[in-house]
């Protein structure tokens, strides 16, 4: 699969939303500016269709997703019996390039992903390479030791686990499946479901 690899000031410019998952001087002056020449002009009431648009594509850009690939975790989210928002949640952070985030060993979602495509993590004791690999209930997840350094000891003892995970030293266990309560991002996913719908 594809990824972006253009300016990302510019995407959380358009979506006044930092996204990048780190501090940022420059950012945080214009994060309300919408990017391009005509960017400080007064912003257009959005119509229906474009509150959902807008909050497809934050969380879309958050996860660091192509369209092709993120539409794919919305149809199998809706074709599950369980909550449909929950179903989404579940795709997107049981994704393994994220749960490396979650844990710490990655300072951002693209920094994980390399870790990732370079071969530095096992699951289960097996090198896995492929970051939409997608994580199961019981997983346990470590990386090479190349990877164990002071630095990220350092981040990741004071770095607060969401609930669904367990993490000690360099060795990581996924506990249970997450669900939309489990994540705190600011975004609506029953905008981003009906943009899907229509």
């Amino acid at each position: 699969m594809g990824r972006y690899t253009g300016p990302k000031h510019k995407l959380a410019r358009r979506e006044g939303l930092n996204i990048l998952e780190k501090t940022s001087q420059s950012l945080d002056r214009r994060i309300n500016i919408p990017p391009g020449i005509h960017g400080k002009r007064r912003a257009r009431k959005l119509s229906e269709y474009g509150m959902q648009l807008r909050e497809k594509q934050k969380l879309k850009r958050i996860y660091g997703l192509m369209e092709k690939q993120f539409k794919k975790y919305v149809i199998l989210a809706q074709k599950k019996k369980a909550n449909t928002e929950d179903a989404l949640v579940e795709h997107l952070e049981t994704r393994l390039d994220n749960i490396i985030y979650r844990f710490g060993f990655g300072k951002t979602r693209a920094q994980a992903r390399q870790m990732v495509a370079h071969r530095h993590v096992l699951v289960n004791g097996k090198r896995v390479n492929i970051p939409s690999y997608a994580v199961r209930e019981g997983d346990i997840i470590t990386i090479s030791p190349k990877f164990m350094k002071d630095d990220i000891k350092e981040r990741i003892e004071n770095l607060p686990m969401p609930d669904y995970l367990e993490r000690s030293d360099f060795k990581g266990k996924v506990l249970r499946n997450p669900t939309r309560t489990d994540v705190s991002n600011p975004i609506n996913y029953q905008l981003v479901i009906e943009f899907y719908s229509r």
